[in-house]
């Protein structure tokens, strides 16, 4: 007989009532701020963690104390909107809050210029800003239950701002020294593998170590053991430097320097920082395959093999087409 598993979800299913009217928005600055979804109106969702069950049950007890009703259930789908179309909606929530950062940690940058020295006025201004940063990067962390893409891009500008801060000459991301490139390593990433570890796991098989092995982890608490190369996650061997995604570092690095994977790189690059940089025509279509891919496979494995034959596939076009 098979071992019956808990539902992968919480649902709060609330009705409020019709005033006062405050009652409505500090509900919804609640609901945003624990990291909830809507599946449809008055129904979020949440992880079935112990963690979200106690932020839903205060949730409910405030609705009921102010005249409304709430209740609490576990759930996991089996059609119509299915699991992974939930998680993906997670995935989007996280996105727009990491790009939302990643706007206002762009525009600090901009406001200290490029001068030799600070006034007082600047710095203090950006300092205040580095501490905003800082904390709005670390409240998304804590509800990003999936690891959505896009954190390791903004803790890159927010580092690149503290540098910034310190001398003009950090301001820059520093040069990837080049260096020898391993043999039969294994190389670690979070799950959840979306556009810039896909990409990134192909560059590193098809160009830098093509004995390579792949380990997926989850990123919290996550400590390597010797030898391993972890890639596109927090505080990693190789991520995100300055503006450069992971693939862009990965191929400064290790000397990549074929016209067909920079031109990967820079579909890559807009779609996972999303600041419109290349604007290269094929950018949305790869986006759109890549989101498809997320959307029908949960399988990180199947993932990286699907995505890989796509960028075979995208590198071939391009490399005729500069033929």
């Amino acid at each position: 007989m098979a071992r019956s598993t808990a539902p992968r979800w919480l649902l709060l299913i609330h009705q409020l009532p019709p005033s006062p009217a405050y009652v409505r928005v500090k509900t919804a600055r609640q609901l945003q701020k624990i990291g909830a979804v809507a599946v449809k109106s008055s129904v979020y969702v949440l992880p079935n963690t112990e963690a979200a069950r106690e932020s839903f049950e205060w949730l409910a007890k405030e609705i009921a104390a102010a005249g409304g009703e709430a209740t609490l259930c576990e759930s996991s789908f089996v059609g119509g909107t299915s699991n992974e179309a939930i998680e993906a909606s997670f995935h989007a929530a996280r996105r727009r809050d990491y790009d939302a950062v990643g706007v206002e940690a762009r525009a600090a940058l901009r406001s200290l210029g490029r001068a030799a020295r600070l006034t007082d006025e600047k710095r203090a201004t950006g300092e205040a800003a580095l501490a905003r940063l800082r904390r709005r990067l670390a409240e998304t962390v804590d509800i990003d239950f999936f690891g959505a893409p896009g954190r390791e891009a903004v803790a890159a500008l927010v580092a690149q701002l503290e540098r910034r801060l310190v001398s003009p000459a950090a301001a820059a991301p520093a040069k990837p020294v080049e260096r020898p490139r391993p043999r039969g390593a294994l190389w670690v990433t979070r799950r959840g593998v979306h556009v810039d570890r896909i990409a990134s796991a192909w560059l590193i098989r098809r160009f830098i170590d093509r004995t390579a092995r792949f380990k997926l982890v989850r990123p919290k608490g996550y400590r390597p053991a010797r030898g391993e190369l972890r890639f596109d996650m927090f505080e990693a061997e190789y991520t995100h430097v300055g503006e450069l995604c992971t693939f862009e570092v990965l191929a400064r690095t290790f000397a990549v320097t074929d016209p067909a994977v920079r031109a990967i790189g820079e579909v890559v690059h807009d779609i996972d920082v999303r600041d419109g940089k290349y604007g290269r025509a094929e950018t949305a279509g790869v986006e759109r395959l890549i989101n498809g891919l997320a959307l029908t496979q949960r399988d990180d494995r199947t993932r990286l093999t699907l995505g890989g034959r796509l960028f075979d596939a995208l590198h071939e076009a391009w490399k005729r087409k500069a033929s």
